[in-house]
């Protein structure tokens, strides 16, 4: 899968929010289209047209020099915070924009929604500061924007903190409060890992409805385009200690996708305490997620702590009307990453919450080989079993949560670590599962609690085939924080992958989540 656009930067410092200035110009807007009301039905009307067209790629008004230029000439292109576009409206929500070349060469529109009408935010090289570049004078005047960044004051009343950016084919990526940017999520993902290849929608428009003053939330709409799909879209952003993305969509389909992914997540896993590659890194785990978490309709939470494999791996979790699911880090603890830059203890999770019922699917994992922590190797989507119809768009919402620490997600134990060594038994494997939470914590060290433990082999038909060997099984007290450590050896049989679940038991109640595992030989 090729390297996502907004994942650039991860080989070099963050984006940093500029801050605000203390001039107040705003950007120039043009004159308004009309004076109407402005929703999502407009963005749809415009996405069912351009579906019923063979898909065009945009103009390309860049000059060649531009996509020629490093990342480092690129990140020294700085838009002055002074020119942010509602600033001086002195609103809480203010817009700075990021300038095209290296990997972005494809530019977007942006509106601005009032009770006056639609107007277009022009693009001017004056609203940059080119830093160390001696190129500024030669920017195209009709340049236009690669993509913008949204800030809002949630540390300090009088700072607008950088809270959600949109840049690079459908990317966006947002934090809550205490966070630092990791993972990003995707508008809508194609054929994700499909001998076919991969196809990358893009926003090509977005239309941001200017907030009141002491507005909480900011709306924004977008057109999405890509040869197979046109999508209409409508984003509200409630920015907080929990950075809340309200998302609905519309997609028309202009021809048969083989695969659909919806609330897709892109994150990066190069190494865990259950790694075992030969990487070289004197960091002793390095990862912006380090698990899948999916609720069923049914009650069960199931957690699958992440890998970076040694060839693609796609796993499946077949589900019928999902509650939610995500990509979690749950490690915070800084002395297990040992980088003291890149801070992974602070990378958000992200939850997605279905809004009304999704019907029958999935949610696929894909995970990609990976040496180096550069690149998202990394994603999670819901693929919904049914066919889209050309003649009927496929219409769902859900909401993203952009947090920190958790517990009750889920409410009841979780898994905390994984590790694995070849044990004690020729040929088998030794399985290392810590769970904590207040509901294990609770229990009397001297009570019984019970590890339920299940291992089955699949051939590549799907046919059932033996089960593996499960050996050695106990559940012993952490003395240090009252949870649980399951320890089990399991011998795989013909040397073929295990699919490995186990959940912990108290007196007939499931007191855990489900951890799954894929052990290969």
């Amino acid at each position: 899968m090729p390297t996502p656009p907004s994942r650039v930067p991860r080989a070099r410092p963050r984006l940093r929010a500029l801050g605000c200035a203390l001039a107040s110009l705003a950007l120039t807007l043009a004159t308004p289209e009309r004076a109407a009301a402005f929703n999502l039905d407009d963005v749809a009307k415009r996405a069912k047209r351009s579906a019923e067209h063979k898909y065009r790629e945009p103009e390309r008004n860049q000059p060649s020099w531009m996509r020629e230029i490093t990342y480092d000439q690129w990140r020294d292109i700085r838009f002055k915070p002074e020119r942010a576009l509602f600033l001086d409206k002195n609103l809480p929500f203010t817009v700075q924009f990021f300038h095209p070349g290296f990997f972005y060469d494809r530019s977007v529109k942006v509106n601005v929604v009032t009770d006056k009408g639609v107007a277009s935010v022009p693009f001017s090289p004056d609203q940059f500061d080119y830093g160390k570049n001696e190129f500024g004078s030669r920017v195209p005047q009709d340049l236009g924007f690669a993509g913008m960044r949204i800030h809002y004051p949630i540390k300090k009343p009088n700072y607008r903190d950088e809270v959600i950016v949109f840049l690079g084919a459908s990317y966006f990526r947002a934090i809550g409060r205490d966070q630092a940017y990791g993972l990003s999520s995707r508008g809508l993902a194609i054929d994700t890992a499909l001998p076919s290849g991969e196809e990358f929608p893009w926003f090509r428009e977005f239309w941001l409805v200017r907030p009141a003053p002491g507005a909480q939330e900011l709306t924004i709409y977008a057109l999405l385009d890509s040869p197979s799909a046109v999508g209409a879209y409508r984003f509200v952003i409630a920015p907080g200690v929990e950075t809340r993305v309200d998302v609905e969509m519309r997609i028309f389909p202009r021809a048969e996708i083989k695969k659909l992914g919806v609330g897709s997540l892109t994150s990066m896993f190069l190494r865990g305490e259950n790694g075992d590659g030969p990487i070289d890194d004197y960091r002793p785990e390095v990862h912006d997620s380090d698990g899948l978490l999916v609720a069923a309709r049914n009650g069960e939470w199931l957690w699958r702590p992440l890998e970076n494999p040694h060839s693609l791996n796609v796993s499946s979790f077949a589900t019928v009307g999902p509650r939610g699911f995500g990509l979690l880090q749950r490690d915070r603890n800084l002395d297990h990453y040992q980088d003291f830059e890149a801070r992974q203890d602070l990378r958000p999770s992200v939850w997605i919450e279905p809004k009304g019922d999704w019907g029958a699917g999935r949610v696929e994992l894909v995970e990609i080989p990976t040496y180096k922590d550069i690149n998202d190797n990394v994603v999670a989507s819901w693929v919904p079993d049914a066919k889209i119809d050309p003649a009927a768009p496929l219409t769902l919402a859900y909401s993203m949560y952009w947090y920190g620490e958790d517990h009750t997600r889920p409410p009841a134990g979780w898994t905390s670590s994984t590790r694995k060594d070849r044990g004690t038994v020729p040929g088998a494997r030794r399985m290392v599962v810590d769970f904590e939470g207040k509901a294990l914590s609770k229990i009397p060290a001297d009570s019984v609690v019970e590890g339920v433990v299940t291992a089955g082999v699949r051939g590549g038909n799907g046919a059932a085939r033996t089960p593996a060997q499960l050996l050695e099984q106990q559940v012993v007290e952490n003395p240090i924080n009252g949870g649980r450590r399951l320890v089990f050896q399991v011998k795989p049989p013909d040397d073929e992958p295990v699919e490995l679940r186990a959940f912990l038991r108290h007196g007939g109640d499931v007191i855990t989540e489900t951890w799954s595992y894929q052990l290969h030989p």
